[in-house]
């Protein structure tokens, strides 16, 4: 039976060769020549004066918020609907994440909610793009500038998505990038952060790197982290990186699929592309009707789906269900979305006829469960399959 990963990274014999060169000439650890060419491409890339790598895009998130200064007694206003790297990261420097609600439509930041939650102790707005969506950065970039606060980009899943004729992680103070293996490109693992502003650069070169002073080797001014990237891992990204457009129109095109073969299966919602906007639909990303508030429903579809050998993942917990972070609020859109949504296999290397099998099955397996009303049942036991996400 045919196996439909969610998503696979797309190597060919470039990054083969890119590695292998990295490989013989035996700049194998955090310096090299692959690592300089990796930021400034990037740097060009997402139309930013500055661009760092780091080991992952958790690292790149801390950065961020050491260069900006966050500290205990801060607030941060982040997304409940997210990964939760987003929230560790503000936990990482002593600072309280904020959550707000999100989006019905796009399921980011509802730039509504973010207002409700500024308060005197409130330093900066982390705006994830999520599944590769932008959020509203006309709306929040008005609310920081308003109010006197930073916005750092969580473009983790969103390279090469644009506002306007801007790239996401180019709008904000900050923006920063997963390199991990399911992502539009990979270093297999790894980050990236961007900006315009030297200072913010020469601070997270700094905390990245131990704390050392580029100046006077082995003097360390500030407490640092070993946050850097191997120049093996740079290696593969200066290929990925050439290979990004295409990619990301690969991502659509997918997406698109899906798209029309689902087209008037009214239980599916999908996720909205704001006016201006380009999404690069990392995830094909769909929600689930019946399933709001009742995840067992989405979780019964899953099981269906994988049983037929495609493979599926749950949209993220909202942060304030968490154990770490469980706190009281109303967060109706958040709790309603992360419970009736799932990722769709997104492959680029997908065909027509791939796609067109797995909507075929979503489309079959959604009548059959619109039979049971929402009622639970036991599914068919999913069969065990590898995962790369």
């Amino acid at each position: 039976m045919t196996y439909y990963p969610v998503t696979e990274p797309v190597l060919d014999d470039t990054d083969r060769a890119s590695l292998l060169e990295a490989f013989d000439t035996g700049w194998i650890s955090s310096t090299g020549p692959h690592l300089v060419r990796f930021e400034a491409d990037f740097a060009r890339a997402v139309g930013t004066r500055h661009a760092l790598s780091a080991c992952n895009g958790t690292a790149a998130l801390h950065l961020a918020l050491l260069a900006l200064g966050v500290k205990s007694g801060d607030e941060v206003i982040v997304p409940t609907f997210t990964y939760v790297a987003t929230a560790n990261a503000v936990r990482y420097c002593g600072a309280t994440p904020v959550f707000v609600d999100c989006d019905p439509d796009t399921w980011n930041l509802a730039p509504a909610a973010v207002l409700a939650a500024i308060t005197p102790r409130t330093v900066g707005i982390i705006a994830v793009h999520l599944y590769g969506a932008p959020a509203d950065m006309d709306k929040l970039m008005h609310l920081a500038e308003t109010y006197a606060l930073w916005v750092v980009e969580d473009a983790a899943e969103a390279h090469g998505a644009t506002v306007g004729d801007k790239v996401v992680g180019s709008i904000g103070e900050i923006g920063t990038f997963s390199l991990y293996g399911n992502k539009v490109i990979t270093t297999g693992e790894g980050g990236a952060v961007t900006t315009d502003d030297p200072e913010l650069a020469r601070a997270m070169s700094l905390f990245r790197g131990q704390g050392m002073d580029p100046d006077r080797r082995y003097w360390f001014p500030v407490v640092g982290y070993n946050y850097r990237m191997t120049n093996l891992a740079a290696a593969l990204g200066v290929t990925q990186l050439a290979k990004l457009d295409r990619l990301v129109e690969t991502h659509r095109r997918v997406d698109s699929w899906y798209r029309e073969e689902l087209e008037g299966c009214e239980e599916l919602v999908w996720q909205a592309e704001l006016p201006g906007t380009r999404t690069v639909s990392w995830l094909t990303s769909v929600r689930y009707r019946p399933a709001e508030n009742k995840p067992w429903v989405r979780d019964d579809l899953m099981a269906r789906l994988a049983s037929d050998g495609i493979d599926t993942r749950p949209f993220f917990y909202p942060m304030h269900v968490l154990p770490e972070y469980q706190r009281r609020g109303d967060f109706p859109c958040a709790d309603a979305v992360s419970t009736s949504g799932l990722n769709l296999p997104s492959s680029p290397l997908l065909t027509r006829d791939d796609v067109a099998q797995i909507a075929g099955r979503v489309r079959q397996h959604v009548e059959t469960l619109s039979l049971f009303n929402g009622v639970r049942f036991t599914p068919r036991r999913p069969l065990e399959q590898p995962s790369l996400v």
